[in-house]
């Protein structure tokens, strides 16, 4: 029965491995302090955080999110520990989330066993200003270890409760958290809206353990001697200057393409136009049973939504999820073998007289075949998981509508302009190590909540080449123009307008399809003259829709103005940007999503250093996506790092020129 603890109250753990999960309803940094007798953290070494995720024993969250699961092993600790203390802190100012604790649901706090059950909770009421808390500490008394709510709020933050508990740099530490806090946000893939009950999938893994270390402050002291931890671990427009330079487009077809596309000034609304809340959504169907002793066989939508669109969007969050979760939990395994078989043979080898001769050989022999059954053991419950997302994933793909479809799927043979928004886009593919030919398609929401960053710089690939800036341009190019294609056949017509800033023309080739198509909202603007045109009338545009939205005036929006969404996509920044026109792009970055204006960034960040921490903001604010294979980006829930495949188009395929025409002429259509 589980022990719903008060503030003070304890309980006795009789398991040693364990959870402690916790519900934030907004996202919260997790971490966790180790002390000795007296409960004094001795140094930074001896703190969990999202910057050094792992200690002996112990393993937090590498990032800022709404949920958390942290995992212990109190057999792991070493003798030296004898309090372990759980914190909760809200993300930095300035990342957009809640400042102080008062203004979010009471955090809930549970400690489970690795089944799952739970052995106590507490949910940690009466926080008002604070913005960083004590949630619960686990502590040894005469060999026995116990729980108890603690519940203590500091409205200094991590700096004041770090000072508290004795550390000395406390500080400097809190800094470096919410620095790789920041830079968590920055790479992890924003999780879908919270599932209901109704909502929850039928199938469960096993329990997740969180993601690998991703380093962190250099220990200032020699750590106490412990044990390895158990814990494992995406002509121009009107009104343009003259002295524009010699166009590269001119022979391209320019000639067709459309102008800007103008609303009518009524309202904007820019929620999303299927979101009902008078009636729950129907029940997805139901599987046709399997065989006698295995799992219902795959159907594709068989998560709950208001639509089959919105049905495949949940389920395949769902197998993300999935897929996460049960590799996290095989990592676990695999080092919680690694440290028993070292923690047999640092037992056993510590006799002197067994270091040589056929008694060490043997206890060698048999901590190894230990050590390979878990890891089979783990591996046989990985397999079965993965067979069962293979062949979800096989029933799912071809399901999928062209938002959500790869280029090369049979559905854009039959496209037609659709007459409503989707729910969500298509951004490339998402896998795993462990299941390398799994690939789980990246979904985000729509409208965009983040610009996009392609970067052409300096790239790592996951086979162990390195390509360089020269090598990325033109398939960073291709990339942004795929997206840019993507989210205008998604979109009905009129409802989503694409403006181009090519400074020095490098992308004329490359932009092809978008502007033999007309598919543009102009030609592609030129030099600096060209980026000061764009950028000023977007900046324009977001100043008049902030300031009728607030007004609550959007009947008086001037009648020649586009509500529909805008994408700049601006390639080769920061050539042609002077510092006025940085500061307008920083400008759209951070106010545009809001009114519909989204950002598309292909460059090398390394050509803007000379900017210095100036333009750290921006980067940060754009979501990174590669146009190679890269293993970047993070899920939100154990903090995985992915391996992020970008969308191709089949060699020699026109889908594109195909896709784009139909939506010009909608679009001309639509206008008359």
């Amino acid at each position: 029965m589980t022990a719903e603890l008060v503030r003070g109250q304890n309980h006795p753990l009789s398991q040693a491995r364990l959870e402690i999960r916790v519900s934030a309803g907004a996202p919260v940094v997790a971490g966790a302090t180790i002390g000795d007798e007296r409960g004094r953290v001795q140094g930074v070494e001896w703190v969990a955080h999202p910057g050094a995720p792992t200690l002996p024993g112990l393993e937090v969250s590498r990032q800022a999110a709404a949920d958390h699961r942290l995992a212990v092993d109190l057999d792991a600790m070493p003798e030296t520990v004898h309090r372990i203390s759980v914190l909760l802190a809200l993300p930095a100012p300035g990342t957009g989330g809640p400042v102080r604790f008062g203004a979010l649901a009471a955090p809930f706090v549970a400690v489970t066993g690795l089944d799952g059950t739970e052995v106590a909770s507490y949910t940690i009421t009466g926080l008002d200003a604070e913005s960083a808390v004590v949630a619960l500490e686990l502590y040894r008394r005469q060999g026995a270890w116990k729980v108890r709510a603690v519940g203590q709020g500091y409205a200094g933050g991590l700096a004041e409760l770090l000072t508290d508990q004795g550390l000395p740099q406390a500080h400097q530490l809190a800094n470096g958290i919410n620095e790789a806090v920041t830079r968590g946000l920055a790479r992890s893939i924003s999780a879908p809206p919270p599932r209901t009950p109704d909502t929850d999938r039928s199938r469960q893994t096993a329990t997740p353990a969180p993601g690998p270390d991703q380093g962190g402050p250099t220990p200032q002291s020699p750590p106490p001697s412990w044990p390895t931890s158990p814990y494992g671990t995406q002509n121009g427009p009107a009104g343009a200057p003259s002295q524009q330079p010699a166009s590269p487009y001119d022979a391209q077809g320019t000639q067709g393409a459309a102008a800007p596309q103008t609303g009518t000034g009524g309202p904007v609304d820019y929620t999303h136009p299927r979101r009902q809340q008078a009636a729950p959504p129907p029940p997805p169907p139901t599987a046709p049973p399997g065989p006698a002793g295995q799992p219902p066989r795959p159907v594709a939508g068989d998560a709950t939504g208001w639509s089959m669109d919105e049905r495949l969007y949940n389920q395949v969050w769902g197998m993300f999820e999935d897929l996460a979760r049960t590799t996290a939990a095989y990592r676990s395994a695999v080092d919680f073998a690694d440290s028993r078989m070292e923690k047999e043979l640092d037992q056993v080898l510590s006799d002197p007289r067994s270091r040589i001769g056929g008694q060490g050989d043997a206890a060698r022999e048999a901590a190894r075949t230990k050590r390979a059954q878990l890891v089979d053991q783990a591996r046989a419950a990985l397999d079965r998981d993965l067979v069962q997302l293979t062949a979800e994933a096989e029933v799912v793909e071809p399901a999928l509508p062209p938002a959500y479809a790869r280029w090369d799927a049979p559905v854009w043979h039959g496209y037609r302009v659709p007459t409503e928004m989707p729910m969500a886009l298509r951004l490339g593919d998402l896998q795993l190590p462990e299941a390398a030919s799994l690939r789980i398609p990246m979904l985000v929401r729509l409208p965009l909540e983040r610009g996009l960053w392609i970067d052409s710089g300096h790239v790592g690939a996951v086979d162990g080449s390195f390509s360089g800036a020269h090598d990325l341009r033109s398939p960073a190019m291709e990339t942004a123009v795929a997206h840019a294609a993507r989210l205008l056949a998604v979109h009905p017509p009129g409802e989503f307008t694409v403006h181009v800033i090519d400074p020095a023309g490098s992308g004329a080739q490359t932009l092809v399809p978008l502007v033999q198509t007309g598919a543009l909202a102009g030609p592609p603007a030129l030099g600096a003259a060209g980026v000061t045109d764009v950028l000023g009338r977007l900046t324009e545009r977001v100043d008049l829709v902030q300031m009728a939205v607030r007004a609550g005036a959007t009947d008086s929006l001037p009648p020649g103005l586009d509500t529909a969404q805008q994408l700049l996509i601006v390639n080769d920044f920061p050539h042609g940007f002077d510092d006025r026109a940085v500061t307008q792009l920083r400008y759209l970055a951070d106010e545009g999503p809001g009114v519909g204006v989204h950002l598309m960034m292909v460059a090398d960040r390394e050509e803007a250093s000379a900017y210095g921490p100036l333009l750290d903001p921006l980067w940060r604010s754009l979501m990174r996506l590669t146009p190679v294979p890269d293993d970047h980006l993070a899920d939100p829930w154990v903090g995985h790092a992915w391996t992020y495949e970008p969308p191709v188009v089949p060699p020699g395929s026109q889908v594109l020129h195909q896709v784009l025409a139909q939506v010009v002429a909608a679009r001309r259509s639509w206008n008359r």
